[in-house]
């Protein structure tokens, strides 16, 4: 697979620059008991956990990343026969989906704006739903 190169054409209301991934900001997998499945992290790993049985672990960059077990039937991760997703930190959503647009990648409609960042999701060409964040 050819990889594209930084400073390639602009897409409309960009720069030149390409935009990239900054981080992984969450590991999101299903699990038959997510309680169990957390517990067993929290006892052998040492992941703090929790409500939602997930964990924020931090890095030395002073980010974190969260790992967080969902029910098999989460519709999160789109498809129901996707096991995991994840999540990863950029620093313009809106320059990122657009890119991922020009590059004729699949990506969601929504954007989602919480307390935490704002949010978009898109497709690999497995058909795998990953989700793009930018932080607060």
């Amino acid at each position: 697979m050819r990889r594209p190169s930084v400073g390639t054409a602009s897409v409309a209301g960009m720069t030149d620059e390409r935009q990239k991934v900054t981080g992984i900001g969450g590991v999101f997998f299903r699990a038959g008991e997510p309680g169990t499945l957390a517990a067993w992290y929290a006892e052998h790993l040492g992941l703090d956990m929790e409500p939602g049985n997930s964990a924020i672990v931090p890095n030395e960059a002073g980010h974190y990343t969260v790992w967080a077990a969902f029910p098999e039937s989460t519709d999160y991760f789109g498809d129901s026969g996707q096991p995991l997703m994840i999540n990863y930190r950029v620093a313009d959503l809106d320059a990122m989906i657009a890119q991922l647009r020009a590059d004729g990648v699949r990506v969601a409609d929504k954007v989602e704006d919480t307390p935490y960042g704002r949010f978009g999701w898109a497709y690999d060409p497995a058909g795998n739903r990953f989700e793009l964040w930018q932080p607060e």
